[in-house]
Order: C-alpha cells, then sequence, then structure tokens
C-alpha cells in the first residue's frame, strides 16, 4: 500500500490495537508475528497514547501463543474442520496456522473488517464476516457440514455483557453438533477495575463480564464441558522472559485468585 490507513473505531473496536502493538514491541521472544508489524507500518494512529505496560506486552503475546498451540492441536486431531474466529480484529492467526483442507471464517464488527480487507484476501477456505458476535444473522451462514468446529475468542467476551455471552455460547452450540469453544476471561474482580488499566483507559473501553466459576459456564448448557482453565503463569513462554520479568508470574501461581485474574478457558461440547 502506497499511503497509510486512518484508523477510526469505536473506544471497544480501538482495543484491537493493543494486541497489535504488543506483538511488534519487545515481544520477539515470545512471539513472531510479520503480519501485524507490516499493518502497523501501514495505518495512521499513534501507538505511544495507549500508553500499554511491558508486562500487558508480554502477556498478550503468550495469550496468542497459547491459542495458536489449541488451534494447532485442534487441526492435528481434525484434519477437516471450522473454524470461527469471533472478535479476530486484525490478527493473522488464520495465516499463522496452516488451514489446509479445513474452512476459516474471521467475523468482527463491519468497521474493523472494512479495515482487516485493507491487509487480507479472502480465498476458497478463509472468509471474513461483518458482524456484529451478538447478532444471528451470520449464523446462518455458516454450514460445518457435522465436521467438528472450532470456536475462538481471544479477548472478546469481557466486553459483552453475561447475557449476551450466555445466549451467543447457547447459539453455538445449538447450531453444531460438536468442537470446542476457546475463549479468555477475566475474573469478577479483574472486569471490575479493568477499564483503570493503562490502555484500556486510554480508549475509554469498558469491560463488562468476568468469570470466576468456570463451572457455571456447564450448568447454562448441558452439551459443553470444560476441558482445561488455562493459566498464564503456566505458559511456556515465560522461559523467554527475564528472571525478574517471570518474578511476578511466581508470586501470582501461589494464589487461585491471582491465576485466575485472567487465563484462558477450554471446552469441549
Amino acid at each position: 500500500m502506497s499511503s497509510q490507513e486512518k484508523v477510526q473505531l469505536t473506544a471497544e473496536q480501538e482495543t484491537l490495537l493493543v494486541p497489535l502493538y504488543c506483538k511488534i514491541h519487545e515481544c520477539e521472544s515470545i512471539f513472531s508475528d510479520p503480519k501485524a508489524r507490516e499493518i502497523a507500518q501501514q495505518i495512521e494512529y499513534d501507538f505511544s497514547g495507549l500508553d500499554i505496560p511491558r508486562k500487558t506486552c508480554h502477556m498478550l503475546c503468550m495469550r496468542a501463543h497459547q491459542f495458536d498451540c489449541y488451534t494447532q492441536e485442534f487441526f492435528t486431531k481434525h484434519h477437516e474442520s471450522t473454524v470461527l474466529h469471533l472478535g479476530c480484529g486484525l490478527d493473522s492467526r488464520n495465516l499463522r496456522i496452516k488451514i489446509h483442507s479445513n474452512i476459516w471464517y474471521d467475523l468482527d464488527l463491519p468497521e474493523v473488517m472494512d479495515l482487516r480487507n485493507k491487509f487480507y484476501e479472502e480465498s476458497d477456505c478463509y472468509h471474513m464476516l461483518s458482524y456484529s458476535v451478538t447478532e444471528k444473522e451470520w449464523l446462518d451462514q455458516i454450514s460445518a457440514n457435522n465436521n467438528p468446529v472450532l470456536i475462538l475468542a481471544e479477548g472478546l467476551f469481557m466486553y459483552l455483557t453475561e447475557g449476551e455471552v450466555k445466549k451467543l455460547i447457547q447459539s453455538l452450540v445449538e447450531k453444531f453438533s460438536h468442537g470446542a469453544l476457546i475463549f479468555d476471561a477475566f475474573s469478577t474482580l479483574t472486569a471490575q477495575h479493568a477499564s483503570s488499566h493503562p490502555s484500556l483507559h486510554s480508549t475509554g473501553a469498558k469491560t463488562l463480564w468476568g468469570l470466576d466459576d468456570p463451572g457455571i459456564i456447564e450448568k447454562w448448557i448441558e452439551r459443553i464441558k470444560l476441558e482445561e482453565e488455562w493459566y498464564f503463569t503456566q505458559s511456556s513462554q515465560l522461559r523467554n522472559l527475564s528472571w525478574i520479568k517471570r518474578l511476578p508470574y511466581r508470586i501470582a501461581n501461589l494464589f487461585t485468585a491471582a491465576k485466575r485474574a485472567h487465563r484462558i478457558l477450554y471446552y469441549n461440547f
């Protein structure tokens, strides 16, 4: 592209620039994403205004790495499957993970997808959908043909209300016969105070939902079962940080509430 794209997004949508920045800033030892760097160089935006702490950069890169690992593992087990990446933002997971014969759908709000279309191209296996996840029309466009479905929601559910999260998960499980749902969640306490975090405060985004007991999702829907509750304190990428940067994670690992402040939940259905 010969000229930069100017970014005009709402506060919540603007948070998609936080992981983009984190993936290119001081995190090469944790996570490599050349596409993120390419995009950042081609959009007109003052990233310094996001005021992102280094620890946040580390955590978001570890989060992306773990989502990638889960996706690769799913593809290894299921050679023909469908992926739904909800609230995809500008993420390049569709490029980092070889799709092969799998079908991949990236979905986000129309304003976000208008920007995404500047940097990504659809193919027979890769599709982009411009919808809010809380709308139901987009589900009618997807046919999994009874193949397993992997549903990814990275950095999304905390910006929805509990009612919206519940309704969305119910609709997904009703639509598809079997698969996995993977999302990251704040604890209730973290969700209540996350809006004061420097990067969220700078955008004005508000967090609306937190989850303390992952078993609540199983009570919402009988067909869904918790497979794993993954903590940042167990990330394999911690070894790539200096001891002083690993120390807060070692301390957090001693306390369940600290570990559960922000973690990834993996469910099968």
